[in-house]
């Protein structure tokens, strides 16, 4: 005896439901007009750029990249780009702190025009400031004939792209911690001088907590600024491979040969380390925060 098994009809769509793609389309879709404005500015300037720059680098395979982005005179100009732009970033973190510091509490004859000049660098086009640099500290310049006699030289050195680094980086770390310093309270200074405390003691244990993830904000983008400043070091340094050539002018000199997939690799290789070190450095400010609020 045989039996027979109805046909299993096709599944029918239910009536009203639509594929995921289109419920997240529509989802983005009716989202408030503010974020749909935020995100589709984000993609235009941020995101779209930086994934095609990423498949343009490594159209070529891994191989090609990792012979460009490992060749002698690439890690060269990471080398002089990142540890010089760190450098410039801490040196910036002490004094920036400090200079705020006298802003805030103090008042005297010229401080309009001192903050004025600490936002020179926000004005100022960088190859003008690259200018200005270079002549001051050269060999003949102001600055540089003090250390000629002992043959340090600044201009066109590793040395002098470090000071073009600080330059254009200090008002990041000033402007960034002032306003923190402006709100805590003169009080509390004075309640721990009371108490016994020495001003290194109010310092570190007052002061130095609540604005730390200001200082290392600060330090972040200043470093930041630093790593991708063209303008001012390219007049500052001689630009010569293992000497102080930094990897935005390798850049723009594969760019000038016409080796566009090299340009690519490198400006690649540039973008993944400044977001591993901001990474790093955005960890120790969240660890900062913590900090404060115990």
């Amino acid at each position: 005896m045989t039996t027979t098994t109805a046909p299993i009809p096709p599944t029918q769509p239910i009536p009203g439901s639509r594929p995921k793609s289109q419920n997240w389309l529509s989802k983005l879709w009716h989202l408030h007009w503010t974020w749909r404005v935020t995100w589709g500015y984000l993609a235009v300037m941020l995101l779209i750029p930086t994934v095609l720059m990423l498949l343009k680098a490594i159209q070529e395979g891994p191989g090609k990249f990792w012979e460009v982005a490992t060749s002698p005179i690439a890690l060269s100009t990471y080398d002089v780009t990142f540890v010089t732009a760190f450098i410039a970033a801490v040196i910036n973190g002490l004094f920036g702190t400090l200079i705020a510091w006298v802003l805030i509490r103090y008042t005297f004859p010229g401080k309009r025009f001192l903050e004025g000049v600490i936002d020179l660098p926000f004005a100022l086009p960088t190859a003008v400031a690259g200018l200005t640099l270079a002549t001051v500290y050269s060999n003949n310049g102001w600055i540089g004939s003090m250390f000629a006699p002992f043959s340090i030289e600044i201009s066109f050195t590793r040395l002098g792209v470090g000071i073009a680094m600080v330059f254009i980086s200090l008002p990041f770390v000033v402007r960034t911690v002032q306003p923190v310093l402006g709100e805590i309270e003169k009080e509390l200074e004075e309640a721990a001088w009371c108490l016994g405390a020495s001003q290194w003691q109010t310092f570190w244990r007052v002061l130095l907590p609540p604005i730390l993830p200001a200082i290392l904000t600060g330090i972040a983008l200043g470093f930041s600024r630093a790593v991708g400043e063209y303008g001012s070091t390219v007049i500052i340094s001689s630009n010569i491979p293992f000497k102080d050539l930094i990897a935005p002018v390798l850049v723009f000199q594969n760019l000038e040969a016409y080796d566009y997939t090299g340009a690519t690799i490198i400006g690649t290789v540039m973008l993944l380390l400044s977001l591993l070190l901001l990474f790093v450095i955005n960890f120790i400010q969240a660890w900062g925060q913590r900090y404060v609020i115990k």
